[in-house]
């Protein structure tokens, strides 16, 4: 008899703030070295998840820069010694506004300077795991996703969700950026993959292609 290899890669999703936004706690097995993506709030929450994992956080990861993805992103990374990467430097704008969406929305808000910005085609490390960086605009001008295609996973934050797609009503959003980041920067990477959307559940690349009623092939003539 012989054990099962462990998973390359494995992750806990925690809902946090008042939106419920994925945060997604995810580690390298081999190493047991850990990121945060998108620890928006709800810290007593996420460093329970840490503390019953027994993980070592070495990195938080951004998607972009709304307030429930980052908005307490900072102390945190403060409070855990790491640093942040992510999102892409245009997001800027939403991070720089931070305490005023917070104080909107009724979540603490702290703005803070990235300790890397990310261009599309970077790559980030957690432990032995590697993400590739795709630059996928819209929501946010500086949004971006993280896929590890050994895992056949992506943390996609807000830029499509199982049955939709991101908003692009709020300032520097753009309807058809995201489209195009899509179709172009996501459905390449496989039907295969499946994907930790910034709320509700995860769903598959090969799903939201056949079913998705905004990005779908059927909807866009494409079928």
């Amino acid at each position: 008899m012989t054990d099962t290899p462990l998973p390359p890669l494995k992750a806990a999703i925690i809902p946090v703030t008042p939106l419920q936004q994925n945060c997604t706690l995810f580690w390298c097995t081999k190493t047991n070295k850990a990121a945060l993506c998108d620890p928006g709030g709800d810290l007593d929450k996420l460093k329970a998840a840490i503390a019953q994992t027994g993980v070592e956080v070495e990195k938080i990861l951004l998607t972009h820069g709304h307030i429930d993805h980052c908005g307490q992103a900072r102390v945190l990374a403060e409070d855990l010694g790491v640093p942040i990467e992510g999102p892409h430097v245009d997001d800027k704008y939403w991070i720089d506004r931070l305490p005023e969406d917070g104080a909107k929305y009724g979540i603490p808000g702290s703005s803070f300077e990235s300790d890397r910005w990310l261009e599309d085609g970077d790559t980030v490390t957690v432990g032995e795991l590697v993400f590739t960086v795709h630059h996928c605009p819209g929501h946010t001008p500086g949004h971006v996703v993280f896929h590890n295609a050994e895992s056949k996973l992506a943390l996609v934050g807000d830029v499509l969700f199982k049955g939709s797609m991101g908003r692009t009503d709020f300032p520097r959003g753009n309807h058809q950026d995201l489209i195009d980041a899509i179709t172009q920067k996501l459905w390449p990477l496989g039907d295969e993959t499946a994907f930790v959307p910034g709320h509700g559940p995860m769903s598959t690349f090969g799903h939201e292609r056949a079913t998705n009623p905004f990005v779908g092939d059927a909807a866009l003539g494409r079928g």
